[in-house]
């Protein structure tokens, strides 16, 4: 096992080569939550975007993880593992406020890369948006009454919920 690699496969590279011509700037081999041992493949810190290039085999892909026929047990318990700290690794990118994003390595990269690039967007609008909110809200206090408090909470709702369902439509797991 020590020959796999943890970083630089060729689905990573291949991926990280369509997000790059499409302009994209990102982080290699990156720790979103410092005191967490957990590092995304690829992340957006400014949009808050975690991707992780998943295994078939390691990650127990639904359509091509095929179970080992020797020594079953330990191999069941290992990816049954990846999968369970896979799925803690999400929530605490969750609760962390990053958008934890995976991809399967048998995903065609180029699509993947684009609905990436779809979901940085999205983000980082979201992200101005909440930043020009909070501005009005300085000017609010000024007494230049350009937005009330709930009109403010609506208009942060109401991008919260867009970027949920663009990245819902972009079809990644998450």
């Amino acid at each position: 096992m020590r020959g796999n690699r943890s970083r630089d496969t060729a689905p990573e590279k291949l991926l990280r080569k369509h997000l790059h011509e499409r302009g994209a700037r990102y982080r290699v081999s990156h720790r979103p939550i410092a005191g967490v041992r957990r590092t995304a493949d690829i992340a957006f810190p400014g949009a808050r975007v975690a991707v992780f290039v998943d295994g078939c085999f390691w990650h127990g892909c639904p359509l091509h993880c095929r179970w080992p026929g020797t020594n079953e047990e330990f191999w069941r318990d290992k990816i049954e593992g990846n999968r369970a700290r896979d799925s803690e690794t999400n929530r605490l990118l969750e609760q962390s406020g990053w958008l934890p994003v995976r991809v399967w390595e048998h995903e065609d990269s180029s699509e993947a890369a684009d609905k990436i690039i779809a979901l940085v967007k999205v983000r980082r609008r979201v992200t101005a948006s909440e930043k020009r909110a909070s501005q009005v809200t300085v000017h609010q206090k000024f007494g230049d009454g350009v937005l009330s408090a709930p009109q403010h909470d609506a208009t942060v709702a109401r991008a919260i919920s867009e970027q949920t369902a663009t990245a819902s439509k972009a079809g990644l797991r998450q």
